[in-house]
């Protein structure tokens, strides 16, 4: 296994531990035995399982862009594109695995006790709020206005997963459309 192999693996395994049960509670040897990377090797690609946490959710935050770009990019209408963000929620409110926002969970657990976490964390949730921004200033939205329909993408993922709300989404979508309309968008 190349060096690259292994840090995927690694990375993958770590993440999906990661999201399922939370940074602090798995174990390095826990990743070496899901990835297949020994530990030797893996402290050596991660120094610490901190760092590993980070490059995890920096990868996860690549992945969910382009998941997300791809899901929206497909509409016509700007306003649809808007819209679409929703949609995205929806279908991932149904996956079996959904534990909520990786980078949400991450903060609450990990934010105080690492900075390179923290930093990992809002990172994506920029990243987000450009995403989400381009998409309504393309529709003729303001940044303010870009704001809110954030607000409301984070807050239906946080209702979805705290509270059981696979409603959040539909719900949210619609508390979207009412201000696009009454802008006129």
């Amino acid at each position: 296994m190349t060096d690259e192999q292994a840090r995927d693996a690694a990375l993958d395994a770590a993440d999906r531990l990661f999201y399922e049960r939370g940074i602090r509670s798995v174990r390095m040897e826990e990743v070496r035995n899901e990835s297949g990377v020994s530990l030797k090797r893996l402290y050596k690609l991660f120094p610490t399982k901190e760092q590993l946490a980070e490059q995890a959710l920096r990868r996860r935050d690549a992945a969910f862009v382009a998941s997300l770009r791809a899901r929206v990019q497909p509409r016509r209408a700007p306003r649809d594109r808007v819209l679409a963000l929703f949609d995205y929620l929806a279908d991932w409110f149904e996956e079996p695995d959904f534990r909520g926002c990786a980078f949400i969970n991450a903060f609450g657990e990990m934010s105080s006790a690492s900075p390179c976490v923290l930093a990992a964390v809002q990172a994506q949730k920029r990243s987000l709020r450009e995403l989400v921004g381009s998409l309504v200033c393309d529709a003729g939205g303001t940044p303010a206005l870009a704001d809110q329909v954030t607000m409301l993408f984070n807050g239906a993922t946080v209702s979805a997963a705290m509270l059981g709300d696979r409603r959040a989404a539909p719900r949210a979508k619609q508390a979207v459309r009412t201000l696009l309309d009454e802008r006129g968008l």
